[in-house]
C-alpha cells in the first residue's frame, strides 16, 4: 500500500515539471482517482471503512436474537443490562392463579400433543428461531381442541406465542372460546356451543365476533394495528374483562371492544381454528391463562406478600420485558402511596436445568426488577432488597408443565 502511494507521488512530481497548469489539474484528478481505486482494493482499508457498519449490523442481529429467544442457554444478561421499555398500553395485570399452561414440553417431537384433539393434521415440532416445542397446526383447514374444560372466570388473560407460516392464506389462526350446554369433545360447527367469541389473528388485521345461540347478529370488532408477522415469534395477549375484550401485540393495545361477548355467555372450551381457503397455518407455544388484577395494595400492605406472574422474561434471560409494565406500575403506585414501606423482591425458577444456574438467574432477575422500579418509576433504591431462591422453594411439584409455570414467579415481600 505504501509503495503504491509513493509511485503516484513520483508521478505527480513528474507532472509538475513537465506540464502546463491545465495539464497538471487533469493529471492530479487522474492520480487521485487511481489512488482511491487502489485503496478500495486493499482488504485492510475496506475493514477500516466498514467497521462501523459491521458493528451496527452485529448489534441489530443481537437485538433480533434477543427478541426471538434464539440464544444459547448459557448466554445471559445481567441486571445492569435492563432494557425495559415503558408503555401505557400494557395496562393489564395478571393475577396469582395460573388457570392453564401448555408449552408442549411433555410431548414428543413428531407426535400430536396428548392433551389436544383435532379433525385435521398437526404435530409437535422444533423451530430454528425460538426455543422449546411448538404445536404445528399443519393444515389450512381444521379445528384443534383442548380436550378438557377450562373454568374461565369473568376476568382473565390468555397469552401465547405464534409463528405464522409465510405461504397460504391471510389468516394465521383463529382463537375460539365458547361455552356448552351439552358436552361435545369436538364441535366443528361454525359457531360451536351455545355462545362464545372468535378472534381471527390475521397477517393484516385483527377481527373478532361474539355470538350467542338465538341471536341473529354477531358483535364484531376489527383493527389493523400491529398485525402478526409471518415467520417471526409474535406474543399475543388478550384480556377478557366481563364482556370487554382487549388485545395487545408489539408494545401496543391493538383492539379494545367494550361489549364483544354476549351477556350471559359462560366460556369453558378452547379451540384453534384454521379456515378453509383463508388460513396459512401457524406454530403455537407457551399458551398461558391467568386470572387478572389482584388487589396489590391489600396483598402487600395487609397480607405482606404478593406473588406475581406478570413479570416477563425471555428464556434464560434477566431482562424485564415491556409486557411487565402494568404489574410494575401498580407495585410502584403502592410504594409511592406508602413511603414508609420497604420490600424484598425474590425470584424463583422451576427445576429444569442446573441448580446453581437457576439460583443465579433468579437473583439476577430480582435485581433487574428492582432496577426498573428505581430507574423507570423513581422508587428509592434503599427501600428495596433483592434475593433469589432458584428452584429451592417450589409452590407445586415440578412434575407437569402447569406446575412448573406456577414455580416460575416473582414475589414481593413487605419487610
Amino acid at each position: 500500500m505504501k509503495n503504491t502511494i509513493f509511485v503516484f507521488i513520483l508521478i505527480i512530481t513528474s507532472g509538475l515539471l513537465q506540464t502546463t497548469q491545465a495539464q497538471f489539474e487533469s493529471l492530479k484528478k487522474k492520480t487521485e482517482d487511481t489512488i482511491k481505486k487502489e485503496i478500495e482494493k486493499q482488504p485492510e482499508a475496506k475493514d477500516e471503512q466498514q467497521n462501523d457498519n459491521k458493528t451496527q449490523t452485529n448489534n441489530e442481529k443481537q437485538d433480533s436474537q434477543n427478541q426471538t429467544g434464539n440464544n444459547k442457554t448459557d448466554e445471559t444478561q445481567t441486571g445492569d443490562d435492563v432494557q425495559f421499555k415503558s408503555s401505557t398500553q400494557y395496562d393489564f395485570v395478571p393475577g396469582e392463579n395460573v388457570i392453564f399452561f401448555d408449552d408442549f414440553s411433555q410431548d414428543a417431537i413428531g407426535d400430536f400433543p396428548a392433551l389436544w384433539t383435532a379433525n385435521s393434521a398437526g404435530e409437535i415440532n422444533t423451530i430454528n428461531i425460538a426455543q422449546g416445542n411448538w404445536f404445528n397446526l399443519n393444515s389450512t383447514d381444521g379445528n384443534y381442541f383442548y380436550l378438557n374444560d377450562i373454568n374461565f372466570p369473568k376476568n382473565f388473560i390468555i397469552e401465547f406465542d405464534i409463528v405464522p407460516k409465510k405461504t397460504g392464506g391471510r389468516i394465521a389462526v383463529g382463537l375460539l372460546l365458547y361455552g356448552e350446554s351439552k358436552r361435545k369433545e369436538m364441535d366443528n360447527n361454525p359457531n360451536p356451543g351455545n355462545g362464545g367469541i372468535m378472534i381471527s389473528i390475521e397477517k393484516q388485521n385483527w377481527n373478532t365476533w361474539g355470538y350467542k345461540e338465538g341471536e341473529k347478529e354477531k358483535i364484531t370488532g376489527s383493527s389493523k394495528v400491529n398485525p402478526v408477522v409471518a415467520e417471526k415469534v409474535n406474543h399475543v395477549i388478550i384480556w377478557f374483562q366481563g364482556r370487554r375484550v382487549r388485545i395487545y401485540h408489539q408494545e401496543a393495545k391493538v383492539l379494545d371492544i367494550p361489549t364483544n361477548i354476549y351477556d350471559g355467555v359462560k366460556l369453558s372450551r378452547l379451540c384453534f381454528r384454521l379456515s378453509r381457503g383463508a388460513s396459512c397455518g401457524s406454530y403455537i407455544s407457551n399458551l398461558r391463562i391467568t386470572d387478572a388484577s389482584p388487589d396489590m395494595r391489600s396483598k402487600l400492605i395487609t397480607e405482606g406478600k404478593l406473588v406475581s406472574y406478570g413479570i416477563y422474561f425471555d428464556v434464560n434471560k434477566d431482562v424485564v420485558k415491556s409486557e411487565s409494565y402494568g404489574t410494575l406500575k401498580e407495585i410502584a403506585k403502592v410504594l409511592t402511596d406508602n413511603p414508609d414501606i420497604k420490600i424484598k423482591i425474590v425470584g424463583y425458577t422451576d427445576s429444569d436445568g442446573d441448580d446453581k444456574y437457576n439460583l443465579d438467574l433468579s437473583k439476577r432477575r430480582a435485581a433487574a426488577v428492582k432496577n426498573v422500579l428505581v430507574s423507570e418509576f423513581g422508587i428509592d433504591a434503599s427501600r428495596i432488597e433483592t434475593d433469589g431462591k432458584g428452584e429451592t422453594e417450589p409452590v407445586a411439584k415440578n412434575d407437569s408443565v402447569i406446575n412448573k409455570a406456577l414455580n416460575r414467579r416473582v414475589e414481593f415481600i413487605k419487610i
